[in-house]
């Protein structure tokens, strides 16, 4: 069906490995066969496929194909989640109240300055879905002060922990774990003076420190090096990757 088009595969890294090697046939290929079919389909589509985990650690412990990844990894896009893309939660909000607003054929009412100030220091563990839905509700409702409240609430009740504020997990012992601790370490302040360097440019930082831009984000999440003001408190404990969107055309 999607002959000549585009395919979306979500959570490709959930896929099993048995059904992994024969998309990876598929790719190479460009054909397959049916269930109980003797003759072999010709197929060309484009395929976009979506991960919300490590795939590189899922390539480690074996859930995920290797020579299927770099099959796909024609093109990738790391979605940060909304926590860190507070810029962008006013045009959400606005979008999804027009959204709902027309949907449920209502004027869309206009948000307070103090409910998009307490949208933007909310931090949407539920990303944007939580925040479409907390959207719809305030559409159906039109209580801006009631939404106010709520967000409020849900801020004072939410245990907003960091991963710099988790208690620290038992040390290993031995040399293994003290050198992985030191090349951490080092890493993580090799990585720190290379973005106060180049002022947090994060293109020309992965330059300066040697490696590719999509390398030095990831570790930047691994050692929680978001903002100039966090390097002191960063820690070497990973956080969790955003969403990766791959992207494969025909050779």
């Amino acid at each position: 069906m999607a002959n000549k088009g585009t395919i979306f595969l979500d959570e490709i890294a959930e896929m099993s490995t048995h059904l992994q090697a024969k998309l990876l046939h598929v790719l190479q290929d460009h054909q397959y066969s049916r269930l109980g079919g003797r003759h072999l389909v010709e197929t060309d589509v484009r395929v976009l496929a979506a991960t919300n985990v490590d795939v590189h650690e899922a390539m480690k412990t074996g859930r995920f194909r290797e020579d299927l990844y770099y099959r796909l990894n024609v093109l990738s896009i790391n979605v940060p989640p909304l926590r860190e893309r507070t810029a962008e939660i006013p045009l959400l909000f606005r979008h999804f109240l027009q959204k709902y607003s027309e949907k449920f054929g209502k004027t869309p009412p206009g948000p307070s300055k103090y409910l998009l100030d307490a949208a933007v220091n909310y931090p949407w563990p539920g990303n944007l879905r939580e925040l479409e839905n907390f959207r719809k509700t305030l559409c159906d409702s039109q209580d801006d002060e009631g939404s106010l409240r709520e967000l409020v609430e849900m801020s004072s009740t939410r245990q907003r922990t960091s991963p710099r504020e988790e208690p620290a997990p038992p040390k290993e012992q031995g040399l293994k774990a003290l050198v992985r601790g030191l090349k951490d370490e080092a890493e993580m302040e090799a990585i720190a003076d290379a973005l106060e360097k180049t002022r947090w440019c994060r293109k020309d930082a992965a330059k300066c420190w040697g490696s590719v831009t999509r390398r030095l984000l990831y570790k930047m999440r691994q050692f929680n090096l978001d903002t100039p003001r966090t390097r002191k408190a960063a820690s070497t404990t990973a956080v969790e990757d955003p969403a990766q969107v791959v992207e494969t055309r025909r050779d």
